[in-house]
């Protein structure tokens, strides 16, 4: 059975973000996305992400505890470089 774990990241430009992670990860590995959802075939296992005028949310699913870390690892830190002028510390994971 899949874990999951979503992450949320309050902000007004959550669209902006979505896609330029999307377009990142769709040089290495299989993506799906428009303006406010995406799918990213992560390595430690898929990733879809949803824009809100408020908020960018990433659920993540994977096999193990190690694969979620991995993941939320890719997520933030994709995040942080994206993010810089908003101060970006990571995702809020729950």
């Amino acid at each position: 059975m899949a874990l999951q774990q979503t992450g949320t990241f309050q902000t007004p430009n959550a669209s902006k973000y979505l896609q330029q992670l999307c377009k990142h990860f769709a040089h290495k590995v299989a993506v799906i996305f428009d303006e406010s959802e995406g799918r990213a075939a992560l390595p430690p296992g898929p990733a879809l992400l949803s824009a809100s005028a408020e908020a960018l949310l990433v659920e993540i699913s994977a096999q193990s505890e190690a694969d979620l870390a991995e993941a939320r690892f890719i997520i933030d830190d994709h995040l942080k470089r994206f993010a810089h002028r908003e101060d970006f510390a990571g995702m809020s994971w729950s």
